[in-house]
């Protein structure tokens, strides 16, 4: 399944929406000018766990930012055009009405802190790594598990293949969200190399951490008393 829309757009311009995804495409840009035409990955702005808990080094000429600044850094990073695309779709598709509801400050606090929590769930399942980490779906699996708990209900079109065919179907947030979960779940638990590179365990820890956010951004939609 393939979400194209949950039918929000005429509600006004989601600003902190439509900056990150103008500044995921800026740096995807900057990185094919500096590699000449394919992606420049520069390795001390990805996130690697071994720097942080396994003792790794970059080398001696590679200047170093605090490895904790990579947990942010990494998400304005893409390793393809196809990598970017997806997550500009998701972020196009449910980023707006989820922005809508919570402002655009808690919005972007949203995003960046399921951003860290996505690269500690990712760093949990190999600390060691000396791989680094890029892309923006961490943030982005935190903006899903938001919206699944502060939307649930919101028609969704989706775009499902049968046999060689594709059709739009309607289906409510909740159906859709949940069958993405636990996809990103079945794959986080699979041998890694049938993850075939994907952060899954990083969907799935910012996921989680827009589940646990979410009645904090909007406790008056779910009906919480602040304390």
């Amino acid at each position: 399944m393939l979400p194209i829309s949950d039918g929000s757009k005429g509600q006004g311009p989601a600003m902190a929406t439509l900056t990150f995804m103008t500044l995921f495409s800026g740096c995807f840009l900057l990185q094919l000018y500096l590699g000449g035409g394919q992606p420049a990955l520069p390795q001390n702005l990805g996130f690697i766990p071994g720097l942080m808990f396994g003792g790794a080094s970059l080398p001696e000429n590679m200047p170093v930012i605090p490895p904790p600044a990579t947990m942010i850094s990494y998400m304005f990073l893409h390793g393809g055009w196809m990598h970017l695309l997806g997550n500009l779709l998701y972020m196009w598709v449910f980023g707006p009405k989820l922005e809508h509801t919570v402002g655009s400050g808690r919005f972007t606090v949203l995003v960046i802190v399921s951003a860290v929590v996505a690269a500690l769930a990712q760093a949990w399942t190999d600390p060691a790594s000396t791989v680094p980490m890029v892309g923006a779906s961490g943030g982005v699996s935190g903006i899903l598990g938001a919206y699944l708990v502060l939307h649930p209900r919101t028609e969704i079109s989706v775009v499902v293949p049968v046999v060689i065919v594709m059709h739009v179907v309607h289906l409510p947030a909740y159906v859709v969200l949940a069958a993405w979960f636990l996809l990103q779940l079945l794959y986080a638990n699979m041998p890694a190399a049938a993850g075939g590179g994907i952060a899954f365990s990083a969907h799935v820890g910012g996921f989680v951490a827009g589940l646990v956010l979410a009645p904090l951004l909007a406790p008056r939609l779910l009906g919480y008393a602040r304390g």
